[in-house]
């Protein structure tokens, strides 16, 4: 079996539920404390193993290469100024065994299309997809979500779709998954629908934002048409990956943050700002005073 190096970051987005503040930056990039959301995912990959990053952008999404390559005149200002502290976290944001790929989508026509960009650079090769909306908080010491579903797929030889449970008010957002049991935290995956309504969703086991699939998953990519919202999506062509192989729903072991949401954003910011070692001990008093006033 084929090891995992490869992941895909689909960020061609417009991140118009941020706007203005996405107007001129990707909304990838949006900090949570003092990081960008993109680069929380792809910490999450490299810690799996993953060494090449296939981002597929849009327009204005130049300050992702950006902020992953070398930034000679910031590096060269920090290492006169002796901050010997801060060129090492400049320097430190991607190891430099891992190798970025970029390719441009060149037009918005949904998830499925833009994993299906990816497709001259992973080939036949399994590998890995990471939506870095969803920001993905595991315990201290516990191996990254990527991780454990790599783990998964080697055992099972078959693609992995992380899943959490949602309020069924809220299925219409997301793509849903029925399934039966398989083994513990995983189910057999029997359908999986794009954002169905609550009257209508198979189950409340909703699609989290991180995959692991088959190279295979490009043939069925390729012969869709336009499903929900006019777009080629991923559920759809897992669904027809369905009639042909096994495909996994793996209950994934973490706390997920929706930070295309204001208020999946402002929770991250807080629980990341709270245990952050230089400002969480302060940030927590401050927390604590805002709410005796607010009493």
């Amino acid at each position: 079996m084929k090891k995992i190096k490869k992941a895909v970051f689909p960020v061609a987005g417009f991140g118009s539920r941020f706007l203005p503040a996405t107007k001129a930056q990707p909304k990838e990039m949006l900090p949570v404390v003092d990081k960008p959301l993109i680069q929380y995912a792809v910490e999450e990959a490299v810690e799996a193993g993953i060494t090449e990053m296939v981002f597929i952008t849009g327009r204005n999404k130049r300050a992702i290469e950006d902020h992953f390559d070398t930034a000679y005149e910031l590096e060269s200002e920090l290492e006169s100024a002796g901050k010997q502290a801060l060129l090492d976290l400049v320097r430190n944001v991607i190891p430099s065994n891992i190798t970025c790929i970029y390719i441009r989508q060149p037009a918005a026509l949904g998830l499925g299309h833009a994993v299906l960009c990816a497709r001259p650079v992973v080939g036949d090769e399994p590998f890995a997809v990471l939506l870095a909306d969803d920001l993905m908080d595991v315990r201290p010491g516990q191996p990254s979500v990527t991780a454990q579903m790599i783990a998964l797929y080697e055992q099972e030889g078959a693609s992995i779709v992380a899943v959490q449970e949602v309020l069924r008010e809220f299925t219409n957002q997301y793509g849903i998954v029925s399934g039966s049991p398989y083994k513990e935290n995983v189910e057999r995956m029997l359908g999986i629908v794009e954002k169905p309504s609550p009257e209508l969703a198979p189950s409340t086991l909703a699609v989290a934002g991180r995959y692991v699939l088959s190279g295979k998953i490009f043939a069925y990519l390729e012969k869709l048409g336009k499903g929900s919202g006019g777009e080629i999506q991923l559920t759809d062509g897992i669904a027809a990956m369905l009639k042909d192989e096994a495909v996994y729903a793996y209950r994934c072991d973490a706390m997920r943050y929706d930070c295309g949401s204001k208020l999946g954003y402002l929770k991250a910011s807080v629980a990341l700002g709270l245990r952050h070692p230089d400002v969480g001990v302060e940030f927590a008093k401050y927390l604590r005073e805002l709410m005796r006033d607010i009493k």
